[in-house]
């Protein structure tokens, strides 16, 4: 399913207001959901696998592997777009530094062509530190937040 496809897909389930579609094909799933101005809020896309690592990309921090040195985990931007803290305008961050965190838990968002992504913690941790600002864009592979992983 091509881009241009994707796009009417999430008109059409915008104009018929449904709030949750997922589709199978060719080993690729997309997998779309709407809600209200919850931290779940959003449309969400998730295609296929996403490479955990862009060799492309910039290291995560100057000086290459400062982060795993220090036993830190590095969350990156699965995706190219716009980093967002907060789920909506005017409403608190999802989480700051020194906040705690469990596996699944939504730390960001990344809008992409309207598609609002939740990227969510892999590990339970802390928050070390943010890397980026409300409304930065991002590239993919880029680092988000670092996360000291605890028990």
């Amino acid at each position: 399913m091509d881009f241009d496809a994707i796009r009417k897909l999430i008109d059409t389930l915008i104009e018929k207001q449904i709030d949750e579609f997922e589709l199978e094909e060719e080993g690729r799933r997309i997998r779309i959901k709407r809600g209200g101005l919850q931290p779940a809020a959003g449309i969400h896309l998730v295609a296929g696998a996403v490479p955990a690592v862009n060799p492309m990309a910039p290291p995560a921090s100057p000086g290459g592997g400062a982060a795993e040195e220090a036993g830190l985990v590095t969350v990156t931007s699965p995706i190219v777009g716009t980093y967002y803290e907060s789920p909506s305008p005017g409403a608190p961050e999802f989480v700051r530094s020194g906040d705690a965190v469990e596996m699944g838990q939504v730390l960001c968002i990344i809008e992409a062509m309207k598609l609002m992504n939740e990227i969510e913690a892999e590990i339970n941790g802390v928050v070390v530190r943010k890397l980026v600002t409300n409304g930065q864009p991002v590239e993919f592979g880029q680092a988000l937040l670092l996360l000291r992983p605890r028990a």
